[in-house]
């Protein structure tokens, strides 16, 4: 009987471990989704998961900080990489990213203030968590 006492605290224990460890490597943080530009993929007043990164590619929904306006961040997909050719006609340059809403006429994005830096992008959106009735992984396209 001791033995299968011991299980459930060691089951608990694991868990708590690899969910610590989980924590410290992602850094998962809150994001509040509040304006049409995202829709259809994410609508006005969800909650989201985001994970810090330095790797993002092309069809990520990611937050990103407005390079206009210092700690203004926005949540917009990545559109074009290093080395595509831009919407706008140029070739995108090593570190430079062009970001635009799913919803065009919702969005101020690259296509108004140009390519981004890659030190703008913050963090990718991975998963809805509220309302819970619409949870669920978010896609790159």
């Amino acid at each position: 009987m001791q033995r299968s006492g011991r299980r459930p605290l060691v089951v608990a224990v694991a868990f708590t471990a690899v969910a610590a460890y989980t924590l410290a490597r992602w850094r998962p943080y809150r994001v509040e989704i509040s304006g049409g530009s995202m829709r259809p993929e994410l609508e006005p007043g969800e909650w989201a998961l985001a994970t810090p990164g330095s790797r993002f590619r092309r069809g990520d929904v990611v937050v990103v900080e407005h390079p206009e306006r210092e700690a203004f961040e926005m949540v917009k997909r990545v559109i074009g990489v290093p080395g595509d050719r831009a919407p706008h006609g140029g070739v995108l340059a090593e570190g430079e990213f062009w970001i635009q809403g799913d919803s065009p006429s919702a969005s101020t994005d690259s296509r108004s203030f140009g390519p981004v830096q890659q030190e703008h992008l913050k963090a990718r959106v991975r998963l809805v968590y509220w309302p819970l009735e619409r949870r669920r992984l978010v896609r790159r396209s």
